[in-house]
């Protein structure tokens, strides 16, 4: 019962940290802030801290699988994160979150392969409700719900950072079976800074100018980032550590309303009522999901 308890708060933490964090990096992107920079500096920032989590740690115990799904897992994770900062540079976030939907079945898919996570017809039966939910949120877009919506580039951007993070979902779900859950933190923040700061390289960004562009009324908004960030994170990690990544990918997708909410009251993004209706469709799918994944 406990545990059920403790899982939930971590499930509906996620739920709510991670669309906050969405809004405050669309923020940042507005006033000037280049992507990279802002995935980099989150990445950084949170590795400070890890300094604190990594005290008293036999590293040289792990296991080798440890650090190969670590480096495996930062790649895909700071390569979406960027790709992802990069789509709320440009899109609505009210379109955006929803497309996101998609990430439960691409996370299922590989968990069937790589952790051998089999879901039940009650998973994927509200895994296909979650789907159609996005019809109706995708259809308000100008090209609708058509393959002509895939050639917008913060689609595209977005559907990137989908696959990458679906993918990472998988490797952290390892590391913490290699680990624990508090080093699969650690382990996410540290190989995320690193192979952040070898994107400003490959894509020659000027860091010194970068930084210059971050004055004080954006620190505050990055002390805030990165509090939504590491809490997504942690109660992202505690939750694959007590159920399977598909279903917890799935319930994830319950930030969608708060993402189509925040859209239309912070950046004034409009059809919100078909976007409500496909989110209400979305969480119908989660309650299932919720309900049956012991059937």
């Amino acid at each position: 019962m406990l545990e059920t308890l403790f899982t939930t708060a971590a499930v509906l933490l996620r739920i709510f940290s991670n669309p906050f964090g969405n809004v405050l990096q669309k923020q940042l992107t507005t006033k000037n802030n280049h992507p990279l920079l802002i995935n980099f500096l989150t990445y950084l920032l949170l590795s400070f801290f890890c300094l604190l989590l990594a005290t008293n740690v036999n590293w040289q115990e792990l296991p080798q699988q440890f650090w190969i799904y670590s480096i495996l897992g930062g790649i895909a994770g700071a390569l979406g994160n960027g790709f992802l900062v990069k789509a709320l540079q440009k899109g609505d976030l009210s379109i955006l979150g929803p497309i996101n939907s998609y990430k439960s079945v691409i996370g299922i898919v590989a968990a069937i392969f790589l952790l051998g996570e089999i879901p039940n017809l009650w998973g994927v039966l509200g895994i296909g409700l979650i789907i159609c939910g996005s019809y109706f949120v995708l259809d308000t877009t100008e090209e609708r719900f058509s393959w002509a919506l895939l050639r917008k580039k913060e689609i595209q951007y977005r559907v990137g950072a989908m696959i990458l993070s679906a993918i990472e979902a998988v490797f952290i779900k390892k590391i913490i079976l290699a680990s624990s859950v508090t080093l699969a933190f650690v382990s996410w923040c540290w190989f995320g800074a690193l192979f952040s700061f070898l994107l400003l390289f490959i894509y020659r960004l000027d860091l010194i100018r970068e930084l210059k562009k971050v004055n004080q009324p954006h620190v505050s908004k990055y002390i805030y980032l990165i509090i939504c960030v590491g809490t997504m994170q942690l109660t992202t990690n505690y939750a694959f550590d007590h159920m399977p990544v598909g279903y917890a990918l799935s319930l994830f997708q319950l930030s969608t309303i708060v993402s189509v909410i925040l859209g239309h009251r912070l950046f004034k993004e409009q059809d919100i009522r078909k976007k409500l209706i496909g989110t209400a469709i979305m969480i119908a799918g989660s309650v299932v999901i919720i309900l049956f994944k012991d059937f």
